[in-house]
């Protein structure tokens, strides 16, 4: 069955041109109209994270200390199963759909649900028996480390419920919706808010449970949103409908996903390794000139979503072209978004670098946090802009199937910044060398991804 089957062969489903229409529609405008709603996701996602921030931060700062151990891993668990193995579900199934294959595309969705459940499994049982151990080696003992284990082991208990969220959504946004991934998303931010708020702090005559309360918020929001997209995809309401009826098990659809989404896992892996690593060679500059490097990280991590929703919005409009056929036009998407995500985050980043106080004024008035925020911003901020063009072609790059190239982008920055931030520290050389070698990793972090898709032959 192709996409251009009638309608009534396909009972409650979304007429085939809505899907058409990322194959002919002018790149730029459709793009735009695929990336808005995923801002307003991502937007929620942030309001999640300062409420929750809020809550642990009225619980005392032994919790504020354990959640800063648990982040790490509750980022990488997110950025592997929405952006990462996320992109390779979204790539399959809209290459499938490009091609006209609705029943593969279907059979796809079906494989990615297990290889969802199966990583969620696998974070489960990863977390609770060496989550400990993790944590002591960062640092914890004591209070802090206990503060950690009764908010990690609540989360991970659940992991799978995060996995399955932002596999389905990946589905549906392989078929070029992305309004209900965004709905879902919201929804889920907004009763975590709730839920967390309630039984962390004791609120609407809930249990006050602490750390564990505000993981139950985030376990709690995450299971509805996974019950929410199941049902989604198995009524018909949506532009694929599972088929429970006829699946079978195939080893060429794993493959398909895997080809992508596994290598794609390895890009989290170095973002979480780079900040890490940096954030340990910063730490023997001391405190105000780690603070300093706060305030500019903290930006940084507002200013993904945006790079993010335009890459998101790339991988189903590049996978069904490549699908089609019709490499010219996947290319010039991949570039219209990187274009799009690099001069939206480029403004930004000029914005801080020439008034860096617009943004440091807001959390602190330290004099010497301040100057090394305004010494980070001056050197960083220009860089931006490459920053937001090689993330967003990292996905562009997983609507093609070749993620590759981009993958190993990231691999010179994460050795760039930790070669020569070891180098420098050793040495004993300024802190703004230091923030000069970050903005000079984003600038190869930018052109090498995007010199990678450039040589990298799309296409069979």
């Amino acid at each position: 069955m192709t996409i251009e089957a009638p309608l009534d062969a396909r009972p409650a489903a979304v007429p085939p041109n809505a899907v058409n229409r990322l194959l002919t529609a002018p790149i730029l405008p459709t793009l735009l109209q695929l990336a808005l709603p995923n801002t307003i996701a991502m937007f929620g996602t942030t309001l999640v994270a300062v409420a929750e921030t809020a809550y642990i931060g009225r619980l005392g700062t032994e919790p504020l200390a354990g959640i800063a151990l648990v982040f790490p891993f509750v980022m990488l668990t997110q950025m592997m199963s929405a952006g990462a193995m996320g992109g390779g579900v979204s790539s399959a199934i809209s290459r499938a759909l490009g091609a006209g294959d609705r029943e593969r595309a279907a059979t796809l969705a079906l494989h990615a649900a297990m290889i969802g459940a199966c990583a969620g499994v696998f974070f489960t049982v990863m977390m609770l028996t060496l989550g400990r151990s993790f944590y002591a080696l960062l640092g914890g003992r004591g209070g802090v480390l206990e503060q950690a284990m009764d908010y990690s082991q609540v989360l991970f208990s659940g992991a799978i419920a995060i996995w399955l969220v932002n596999t389905l959504a990946s589905v549906v946004r392989g078929t070029g919706d992305m309004r209900i991934p965004s709905i879902t998303l919201i929804g889920t931010a907004l009763i975590q808010i709730a839920v967390g708020g309630g039984l962390g702090l004791g609120l609407f005559g809930l249990p006050r449970l602490g750390m564990a309360g505000v993981a139950a918020g985030q376990l709690t929001a995450f299971s509805l949103g996974a019950l929410f997209l199941a049902w989604y995809l198995v009524s018909g309401r949506s532009r694929l409908t599972l088929n429970f009826k006829d699946f079978a098990f195939r080893r060429d659809m794993f493959f398909d996903i895997l080809k992508v989404g596994a290598v794609s896992c390895l890009s989290p892996l170095q973002t979480v390794l780079t900040v890490l690593i940096f954030t340990k060679i910063l730490a023997g500059y001391g405190t105000e000139t780690l603070a300093g490097y706060g305030m500019g990280s903290r930006l940084e991590f507002l200013l993904t979503p945006i790079a993010f929703a335009f890459g998101v919005a790339s991988v189903p409009m590049v996978g069904m072209a490549m699908g089609a056929g019709l490499v010219a036009r996947a290319r010039q998407v991949a570039w219209t978004a990187g274009a799009s995500a690099s001069i939206t985050v480029g403004i930004i980043g000029i914005i801080v670098a020439i008034w860096p106080q617009l943004w440091v004024s807001m959390f602190t008035s330290d004099p010497g946090v301040t100057a090394a925020a305004h010494s980070y911003f001056n050197w960083a901020g220009p860089a931006f802009a490459f920053f937001g063009m090689g993330a967003c072609l990292y996905f562009s790059s997983q609507g093609a199937a070749k993620v590759g190239g981009p993958v190993m982008a990231g691999t010179f920055r994460l050795v760039l910044v930790g070669g020569g931030g070891w180098l420098l520290a050793s040495s004993g050389a300024p802190a703004w060398t230091l923030f000069a070698l970050v903005a000079a990793a984003m600038v190869v972090y930018g052109l090498g991804t995007a010199l990678a898709i450039r040589l990298t032959r799309w296409g069979k």
